[in-house]
């Protein structure tokens, strides 16, 4: 079937999950660029999970105010009609069970977005399976480690896809088939006012996980590498919207001492329109990666980088192996050391006009939705 016909898409996430800004974003580019291709799409969440308040930082037990949020967003863009949520005790919301369970019987695909459906065989009426691995190296860790349940999971999918662009081996993912991807970016939903002077931003957790396994740790690794980064561009702003965990992980009195501003991400980027105005804030987007993004080098790209392309601001990041993948040098600018990375800021300051152009050609050459999308549809189906 060609992905030029109008198709019944599902498309399943966890905007209501985690109501956070770039939660959001991340699975609603699929929804609202699918849409605007014209094809039909329900945005289904089902992850057998219970529901996060971002305030508390913790699993609340009733759904009402997260399906709240998401009904919001959906009818925000013209689909309040198009969403289902089931929360973990198995009552739903949103669509009516008859409409919902016919969409799903007559569907040509379901993209199984970061892998957040729980139950992908309770959906075996849609005609293809599709999963997106949106972060490699840790994933296809759990693969090559034999995580029975996980290697169920992603078995159960017709096809798989990858933000890792240049899977090397280097962690193997057994038997599957990954193909590229990347992530979708509506581009008139990015327009942006114009930055704040001097201002490098970017928004992170200081670390995801518990336990650093033999794949590598996450970005609470890297960033201490580049600790003091802030005395050497000067005066540049680093601005980091970074969560410290439930616990406190962070180092933030250590951080602020070597010159980083440091920013709360559940006021900057608490909701969709936040975290949108927050990025566009910045001049420009300095961050590091995952450790095991640094080490392994499977070309992933962030969605939030994506982001900040297509507002106008050029990224300065930590390479992962994109440099093999995408164009760099203006408007992308990668590095390695810590030399590197206050090189790159200056070239930003000193050449910004130049660097600005090229991100936002590069936003709408790699990761337009409408390009993004029209090419997975083609490969999944």
């Amino acid at each position: 079937m060609s992905a030029a016909s109008r198709l019944r898409v599902v498309v399943s996430g966890s905007i209501a999950q985690y109501p956070l800004g770039g939660m959001t974003w991340h699975h609603l580019q699929y929804v609202l660029g699918l849409a605007r291709l014209g094809h039909d799409v329900l945005y289904l969440e089902d992850t057998g999970a219970g529901p996060y308040d971002p305030a508390a930082r913790t699993v609340v037990r009733g759904p009402a105010a997260n399906v709240d949020y998401l009904a919001h967003v959906m009818s925000r863009f013209g689909l309040g009609e198009r969403w289902a949520h089931c929360h973990l005790q198995g009552e739903w919301s949103g669509l009516p069970a008859a409409p919902r369970e016919r969409f799903v019987r007559s569907a040509d695909l379901l993209l199984n977005v970061s892998g957040m459906l729980s139950r992908p065989e309770a959906y075996r009426d849609v005609a293809r399976l599709a999963y997106i691995d949106t972060d490699p190296v840790f994933n296809h860790a759990k693969l090559a480690n034999g995580d029975a349940a996980f290697r169920r999971l992603v078995a159960a999918h017709d096809v798989h896809f990858s933000f890792g662009e240049r899977l090397t081996g280097a962690v193997p993912a057994g038997a599957i088939d990954w193909r590229p991807t990347r992530q979708p970016v509506v581009l008139s939903e990015w327009e942006a006012p114009a930055p704040r002077p001097d201002v490098f931003s970017t928004v992170m957790n200081w670390r995801a996980r518990r336990k650093t396994g033999a794949h590598g740790g996450e970005k609470d690794v890297e960033l201490l590498r580049f600790a003091d980064l802030p005395k050497l561009v000067a005066p540049a702003v680093l601005e980091l919207a970074v969560d410290p965990g439930k616990n406190g992980q962070a180092p933030l009195e250590l951080l602020s001492s070597k010159g980083w501003r440091l920013v709360d991400p559940r006021q900057a980027c608490a909701s969709l329109d936040d975290y949108r105005e927050y990025l566009g804030s910045a001049m420009a987007e300095w961050s590091v990666a995952k450790n095991g993004y640094v080490r392994a080098r499977p070309g992933w790209f962030s969605e939030r980088s994506a982001c900040y392309l297509a507002a106008g601001r050029p990224v300065v990041l930590q390479d992962t192996g994109f440099s093999e993948v995408l164009p760099v040098g203006e408007g992308i600018v990668p590095f390695t050391t810590l030399e590197e990375a206050a090189a790159g800021v200056r070239d930003v300051r000193e050449r910004y006009g130049r660097h600005s152009e090229a991100a936002r050609e590069i936003a709408a050459e790699y990761f337009d939705s409408s390009r993004v999308l029209t090419r997975l549809l083609e490969e999944a189906l």
